[in-house]
């Protein structure tokens, strides 16, 4: 069982940048990992993920603007938001797949969200 704490949301105006963390409670090395975010009246959406190897990828909205990076020895993921729009604002959760499952399956684990609001 991993647990997953997210931190440093908080309100942000239209243009400026936050970083997320997500601290994992045991190591996290070999699971594919993601950020997903929901807003109001809106169903959760996969916003970035990177596989144990790096690899990462992001939904289109968010490209050029969002970086995900993943420290093992720390068991923590990062999601570097800049640029941020009005639009971005939502509970941000941390995502790590189960072994052999993709992100978002009800197989992995979720932290309790953060929230992110930007002001426009």
């Amino acid at each position: 069982q991993v647990q997953l704490v997210e931190s440093g949301g908080g309100l942000v105006q239209a243009g400026g940048s936050l970083r997320l963390s997500c601290a994992a409670s045991g190591s996290i090395s070999t699971n594919a990992m993601g950020w997903f975010r929901q807003a109001p009246g809106k169903q959760r959406e996969l916003v970035a993920g990177i596989i144990s190897g790096g690899r990462s990828n992001y939904a289109d909205s968010v490209k050029g603007r969002f970086t995900i990076s993943r420290d093992n020895a720390k068991n923590t993921v990062y999601l570097q938001m800049s640029s941020l729009k009005p639009e971005d604002t939502a509970v941000y959760y941390c995502n790590a797949a189960a072994i052999g499952y993709g992100l978002g399956s009800s197989y992995g684990y979720w932290g309790q969200g953060t929230q992110v609001t930007v002001s426009s």
